[in-house]
């Protein structure tokens, strides 16, 4: 198909990026289970909580086609889903505003959940959003230097599942509004170690799409963790991300006395090892582009499972 047969809203979704919004709704799915199990469920904290995550995501995926674009990681040679901005879909400027649009749509969506989490989600919404944009623009941008697996891990996993439990006991808390500090009880231990599954998954997909572009990253100089360190490494992260997510439910069984249907997500450990066979044999895109999705979609019935499981129990 030619740049002219595609569509101004086809193009748009395309660097959109709609396959990697799980990323975006599995923290929240789980952040908010935790919240009906432990009493303090909030609808309208929740749904902010989706909204900002996904415009977080979305304004990430803007900034990564256009900067990847213009530092000339997006070639010809790459064999990832197309990029608009390399592939002359749709123009640089109007892609770069678009990120500044999606970033400031973010904090505008934001302003609800720092009026009920107060100072502690004004500085994590920020540095959010600060980090997404940085992950490939700016003076040092994280994805170029490894580090856009821990961006991915901690703010996509940590921050989010622990943030959107954050928003909704603070809610429930008798603290009023635009809390100061962290009340008592909004910040757990439970909340930290449920967000480690979603933060190892999330990761894995950065995992695969820089296993898949190595070669074209060595070429341009964007030093992820696949170029600093080879194939065999970032396989063995791939496995050991997903490891960390299937052990994970053993901790709420023996330490907090969860039920069995805590185990629930191990169902899709059969479809993570298909997954993690096709990522730890192969490079070319024609393998690793549906490994990709492949791992976004795990991700999502990952969360759904252990939601399930963290509420049944």
């Amino acid at each position: 198909m030619t740049t002219r047969e595609i569509s101004n809203a086809r193009a748009w979704a395309m660097a959109a990026r709609p396959q990697t919004l799980p990323a975006a709704a599995a923290p929240v799915i789980v952040g908010t289970g935790l919240a009906v199990y432990e009493g303090v469920f909030a609808a309208l904290p929740a749904l902010f909580a989706f909204v900002g995550a996904a415009l977080i995501q979305i304004g990430t995926n803007f900034a990564n086609d256009y900067y990847d674009a213009v530092k000339g990681a997006d070639t010809d040679e790459r064999e990832g889903f197309t990029r608009v901005t390399q592939a002359g879909i749709i123009d640089p400027e109007r892609v770069k505003l678009a990120t500044i649009v999606t970033f400031g749509l973010a904090v505008i969506s934001g302003t609800y959940l720092v009026y009920v989490g107060g100072v502690p989600i004004l500085v994590v919404g920020l540095v959010s959003v600060l980090c997404g944009w940085a992950y490939t623009g700016g003076p040092y941008p994280l994805g170029y230097h490894g580090l856009g697996d821990l961006f991915v891990f901690v703010f996509f996993g940590i921050v989010a599942v622990m943030g959107t439990f954050y928003v909704q006991a603070v809610a429930i808390a008798p603290v009023g509004p635009f809390p100061t500090t962290i009340p008592a009880g909004t910040v757990t231990l439970e909340a930290f170690v449920a967000s480690l599954p979603i933060a190892g998954i999330s990761t894995a997909i950065i995992v695969v799409n820089n296993v898949r572009d190595r070669e074209t990253d060595v070429e341009a100089g964007k030093n992820t963790l696949a170029v600093r360190f080879g194939y065999t490494f970032s396989r063995l992260e791939y496995v050991a991300l997903l490891g960390l997510a299937y052990v994970t439910p053993a901790w709420f069984w023996l330490a907090r006395d969860f039920g069995l249907a805590v185990f629930l997500p191990v169902l899709t450990l059969p479809y993570g090892a298909l997954v993690a066979r096709t990522v730890c044999t192969r490079t070319d895109g024609a393998a690793l582009n549906p490994a990709l999705e492949q791992t976004g979609k795990l991700l999502a019935v990952y969360a759904v499972l252990f939601t399930m499981g963290v509420i049944l129990a």
